[in-house]
């Protein structure tokens, strides 16, 4: 039983998150995680200027993902940065090429999952997550949050990310704020769920 983890990242906090969701989804038997990440949209020029390529250095040895990977994974979990309250422009090109596989229904019952991150604790992060959502329908998929079962997204004596949409961290108007033990014992959580959703399915 195979999970894709498909994501994009630019300062590290998406990569981080993919991280701990692929090892909530190896607690599960027999669950094979991949970890991918969709192309790069902007020039050299660019991620050097915003100081994203340090960084973006770092996880460059995650291969691209193709529509293929896409077909033969039983459960597909997706993490993009937020932008303007939607997915990154990256992952939404990266969707707008997978009219073959739509067309031949490859992702039809299979799980799919969204985990977000943004930079303020309002900066859109339900509606990024929805977002992905809409497109994960039109492909047939089943959907699967991070249930109140998780009980970290219920604290107020810290400011967390994550919803029952989805696990998720906030950066930082500066992107220096990592994501919190919390945040990232969502993603576990929202991993080992998903992993188990598609076992039972796959089953």
């Amino acid at each position: 039983m195979r999970v894709l983890i498909v994501y994009y990242s630019m300062f590290g906090h998406v990569h981080r998150m993919a991280e701990a969701v692929a090892e909530g989804a190896r607690e599960v038997p027999g669950t094979e995680v991949v970890l991918r990440r969709v192309p790069e949209t902007l020039t050299q020029e660019v991620l050097e200027k915003t100081g994203a390529l340090g960084f973006q250095r770092t996880f460059a040895q995650v291969p691209v993902c193709t529509s293929r990977e896409l077909a033969e994974a039983d459960a597909l979990i997706i993490g993009t940065p937020t932008r303007f309250g939607n997915m990154c422009g990256q992952m939404r090109q990266f969707f707008d090429a997978t009219g073959g596989i739509w067309k031949a229904g490859s992702l039809v019952g299979k799980v799919g999952s969204v985990f977000t991150s943004s930079a303020t604790q309002h900066g859109g992060q339900e509606s990024t997550i929805l977002s992905v959502h809409t497109t994960l329908l039109h492909h047939g998929m089943i959907i699967a949050g991070l249930p109140y079962t998780f009980e970290g997204q219920s604290r107020i004596d810290e400011m967390t990310g994550c919803s029952p949409y989805g696990a998720s961290t906030i950066a930082g108007s500066d992107g220096s704020r990592l994501p919190g033990e919390t945040e990232l014992a969502g993603a576990r959580f929202q991993g080992r769920y998903v992993a188990q959703i598609a076992a039972k399915l796959a089953a």
